[in-house]
């Protein structure tokens, strides 16, 4: 297993502090910044857009993992790569060209990524496999923080991890929605290389030593 990545996710964050809240996780051991975009269309709500992709990429050195859960991505995905944004990763269901959408992202600079919503089945990646960089399991119906863990959704993690190795393709699978104390273990036991936390992480009183507990948790879960 590669290395576990923790990636806090920022909207989960005080945005009037965001700055400091990031500099906390950074400090912990953070190994990523994850950034959740919404357009109020694909999913029923709407988050942040380059600008706050910018400012966050002056504000710290860890990459930035954009998460567009966005309506035709291709419009957008040149704004993102500018802003700083390391990973881009896109919805299979955002459009019929998914596939020119990953090879646009990786002209720009950018490593890509795909996910799907949890009643997707995960074979419609298929196709976009060998182009990724990252697949992201989606263990909640995008769109809002705080939803519970599906642990279903873990099957979907063994299959990507299980198709990527057949492939001989070194790319992360990454899970998003409810990782916790309790939940965080279970995902990297099915696969899991990145795990994306945002309420139990910049929900609690000191973020740094949740995200630190989040690590112990999910490492401590595989001895």
């Amino acid at each position: 297993m590669k290395r576990l990545l923790i990636a806090p996710s920022v909207l989960s964050a005080d945005f009037g502090r965001l700055a400091e809240e990031v500099g906390k996780v950074e400090r912990a051991g953070a190994d990523w910044i994850h950034v959740d975009v919404m357009d109020g269309h694909f999913v029923p709500n709407l988050t942040v857009g380059p600008a706050v992709v910018r400012s966050l990429k002056r504000r710290t050195k860890l990459p930035l993992d954009v998460h567009l859960m966005i309506e035709r991505p291709e419009r957008y995905v040149g704004a993102f790569a500018g802003a700083g944004a390391r990973f881009l990763t896109v919805h299979v269901e955002a459009g019929p060209r998914m596939g020119d959408v990953i090879r646009l992202i990786r002209k720009l600079g950018c490593r890509p990524g795909m996910s799907l919503r949890p009643r997707t089945p995960v074979e419609r990646l298929a196709p976009f496999l060998k182009e990724l960089d990252l697949a992201l399991v989606m263990t909640v119906e995008p769109g809002f923080g705080g939803q519970e863990f599906m642990p279903d959704m873990l099957t979907k993690v063994r299959w990507l991890k299980d198709r990527f190795r057949k492939l001989g393709k070194k790319a992360w699978v990454e899970v998003d929605g409810g990782i916790n104390l309790a939940t965080a273990a279970p995902a990297v036991r099915a696969g899991a290389d990145v795990l994306v936390a945002g309420q139990a992480i910049f929900g609690r009183p000191d973020p740094g030593r949740a995200l630190k507990e989040i690590r112990r948790a999910a490492v401590g879960g595989l001895s």
